[in-house]
């Protein structure tokens, strides 16, 4: 049987612990015997952005440890919203609309996790012990624990209460204390003793292990937090953007293909270390693909080993296949044996156009004047050139300068796809 990865030794070396209330003393906690931790997770939009892989990744490896953990949706705190890296106050969703939205990011952390076992998953919802609390007994019980002048200190509050324009509402200044409940509530009722997430949300961590002790009357409960980096390019970039906008992790807001692309794309300076951050791979095989990108980056094997790996935990296996047929049969320009909707994801970013089907019959339609009614040619002496160069395909076919389409030549009985030289393409749809 193979031995469990020790916890805080394989975060580490992967770069992915950034701070932690005790390092000692967890180690010993976690070592003692099988616990339980969490993160949090904002319902803010219907889906997950990328960079919230890094907090599921940590639950992913604290689970492969030999612990428990506990997805908990932010259905009351979401609410509110947290003020953590904002510059100005959020706009409230409706109790319908954060409810929505719970539920449709439940998907990605069944993809992530495994739900299976003795130390299964568990997704909790904190509107179900939130939205139940009366005003005066928060005030009473919870709120009599925290220091206003030790909440302004916090990063989150400080940096809104020195913008003048915007400030912070007593709404969102209070989100720290419901952050800090919910560790207490999970604390008390199902055993958890260790909060992780992003290096924003350290100030809440600890306020709601500080609230533990002094809720239950003893400061020498062991209650554990630690936090994860920001992620960002060597460029300086921020990572998860890219030019068609943020990167999500629901195939209907971003595609696998779309997905896979992103991590296909990262820099050489980039892709080990995102190899690490992203991937369970061992050690000797990140430091084996680490030697083969030095000795070669043109093959750039750390990128599609990064690509592959990631797109397979989050989209599945078929999908991570079908990206990578697309991805270079794109390259290729041999697109004809791929399924219609990996074609449609591949060529998501090209022009594309619509055209009546009954065009194709009779005598068919001249690809000379297809090429500039689809932009590929400014105008038909263009096309001709272009044509006798041999720089246009259909299908990934080379097309002769007199060819002519007819409904024979649509792939999946629906697609024509041209290109001109190497990367420009046009997906044109006949219906």
């Amino acid at each position: 049987m193979t031995a469990r990865p020790e916890f805080l030794d394989e975060i580490t070396w992967r770069g992915l612990l950034h701070q932690c209330t005790d390092e000692p003393g967890l180690r010993r906690h976690l070592a003692a015997g099988a616990r339980r931790a969490y993160a949090g997770f904002d319902p803010t939009a219907d889906s997950l952005t990328i960079g919230n892989l890094v907090p599921i990744t940590m639950l992913a490896h604290l689970q492969r440890a030999g612990h428990t953990p506990i997805v908990v949706m932010g259905g009351g705190t979401g609410l509110i919203g947290d003020p953590s890296g904002k510059s100005a106050e959020r706009q409230l969703q409706t109790r319908e609309q954060v409810e929505a939205n719970v539920n449709s990011q439940r998907r990605i952390f069944e993809a992530l996790l495994d739900f299976s076992g003795p130390n299964a998953a568990v997704i909790v919802n904190n509107a179900d012990w939130l939205c139940g609390l009366g005003y005066l007994d928060v005030l009473r019980d919870v709120g009599k624990h925290f220091s206003v002048n030790m909440m302004i200190q916090k990063e989150s509050v400080r940096e809104r209460l020195h913008n003048r324009d915007h400030g912070i509402s007593y709404t969102e200044f209070s989100y720290m204390i419901l952050q800090a409940y919910d560790f207490w509530h999970l604390y008390k009722h199902q055993g958890v003793t260790l909060q992780m997430g992003g290096s924003d949300q350290w100030g809440n961590i600890v306020s709601g292990a500080d609230l533990i002790r002094r809720m239950a009357h003893d400061h020498s409960v062991e209650t554990f937090g630690l936090t994860c980096p920001l992620v960002t390019r060597s460029d300086g970039g921020k990572f998860g953007k890219t030019e068609a906008g943020a990167v999500w992790l629901t195939p209907d807001r971003t595609s696998p293909y779309a997905f896979y692309q992103f991590w296909l794309n990262a820099s050489d300076d980039d892709a080990v270390r995102f190899l690490r951050l992203f991937t369970f791979l061992p050690r000797e095989e990140i430091d084996a693909l680490a030697a083969a990108h030095a000795s070669n980056p043109a093959a750039r094997e750390a990128q599609r080993t990064l690509a592959k790996r990631v797109t397979a935990r989050l989209h599945g296996p078929t999908e991570a296949d079908l990206a990578e047929r697309a991805s270079q049969a794109l390259f290729s320009g041999d697109i004809a044996g791929l399924p219609p909707e990996t074609l449609e994801q591949a060529l998501a970013g090209a022009p594309s156009s619509d055209h009546p089907r009954d065009r194709l019959a009779g005598g068919g339609v001249v690809l000379l004047d297809l090429l500039v009614e689809t932009g590929l040619a400014k105008s038909k002496r263009e096309a001709r050139e272009f044509l006798a160069a041999g720089s246009v395909s259909v299908n990934g076919v080379q097309a002769a300068a007199d060819r002519t389409l007819t409904a024979s030549d649509l792939l999946h009985g629906r697609f024509l796809a041209l290109r001109r030289g190497k990367k420009t393409w046009h997906l044109s749809r006949w219906s």
